[in-house]
């Protein structure tokens, strides 16, 4: 079958001529599919049955089922536990901000990048995501909160560059003006710096945000936290991300996860600012949050306060990450893991 929620508009057109359908029939249909979030094909109400019995004999309509959710009594951030349909589970945050609503997106089930500091990595990557499926944690906390999305972060569960294909496509069909019409300048990918992928999309004309996972400022430390910086050494992603901002014209941003006794001090601090000086670049501080897996510790605010002022000492913009949710806090995977182990006990 046909699994039609990841078809672009003209792949939909074509199969649909192919069996003898009308050229129009193809935008009703994509409209269904992303503009009103259709669960099924039985909600087409303007199609004929005989279209829709033709779809739901030829066609797969990939949802998700809403395993868990939990509300922030705090700021209504809610965080969400989807069952995919051959039962892998995936996390979704949604957030809500003075600028709009956001929605932070997973691209795989588990993720084989290793970070030191991330659940997500824990048992390893179980499959790439399908962008239907992408695009249904989008359309399912819409239909959830009857709230309007604006923003959307690709920095769930998984690297997005190892499920490149499948991101780019998700990308494309959020942003189609035939469908859910989301600018493509709302959308952040983030990466732990697998250099083809950034310089691959730095190529395909998308004003997407680039957001680098950077987390050290050299090599050693770097590998401390992510086995990917075996792979590909500090200058080589530097190089790629300016090459990037060259392109694109759009500043990246660059993650770093504070982790006490690890990165946090202020000569990390200064040496940052001299591996970033002179890009046209934000960086954003986060304080780790621990995963009872491992022993890393997060540093208070005004720790993280310290190391920003050191940085815009030196000239760079930063900023800490607003923590959302704090009452329904759980380390990115954590609740997947949970859930799970629970599953079993």
């Amino acid at each position: 079958m046909k699994e039609i929620r990841s078809m672009t508009l003209p792949e939909l057109t074509r199969t649909l001529e192919e069996d003898g359908e009308k050229k129009f029939r193809a935008k009703q249909i994509f409209a269904w599919l992303h503009a009103r979030q259709a669960e099924s094909f039985d909600e087409m109400s303007d199609l004929s049955l005989a279209l829709r019995g033709k779809l739901k004999e030829h066609c797969e309509l990939v949802t998700l089922e809403q395993a868990q959710v939990f509300v922030s009594a705090l700021d209504g951030t809610r965080k969400y536990l989807f069952r995919l349909p051959d039962g892998h589970l995936i996390e979704s945050v949604f957030m809500k901000y003075r600028h709009g609503n956001s929605v932070c997106v997973s691209s795989q089930a588990g993720c084989r990048m290793g970070c030191r500091f991330c659940a997500s990595t824990l048992d390893g990557l179980a499959r790439s995501l399908l962008p239907s499926e992408m695009l249904e944690q989008v359309y399912r906390i819409v239909r959830d909160t009857g709230e309007k999305i604006s923003n959307v972060v690709i920095m769930g569960s998984g690297e997005p560059m190892d499920n490149y294909e499948h991101v780019l496509r998700f990308i494309r069909l959020l942003t189609d003006e035939n469908g859910y019409h989301m600018s493509q300048r709302n959308i952040t990918l983030s990466t732990c710096g697998i250099v083809p992928g950034i310089r691959k999309l730095s190529e395909e004309g998308l004003p997407v945000t680039l957001a680098l996972s950077l987390h050290g400022s050299s090599d050693e430390e770097r590998k401390q936290l992510m086995p990917v910086a075996r792979k590909y050494p500090l200058q080589e992603v530097l190089a790629a991300c300016d090459e990037y901002f060259e392109k694109t014209g759009r500043r990246i941003s660059y993650e770093y996860s504070l982790v006490k006794g690890v990165n946090d001090s202020e000569d990390h601090a200064r040496r940052l600012a001299a591996l970033l000086k002179g890009k046209n670049c934000h960086v954003n501080l986060i304080p780790v949050n621990p995963i009872k897996e491992r022993s890393y510790r997060s540093i208070s605010r005004a720790e993280a306060a310290k190391f920003q002022l050191t940085l815009e000492k030196y000239g760079i913009n930063a900023t800490i990450r607003r923590e959302m949710g704090r009452d329904i806090q759980g380390a990115c995977g954590q609740l997947r893991r949970d859930y799970a182990g629970a599953s079993l006990s």
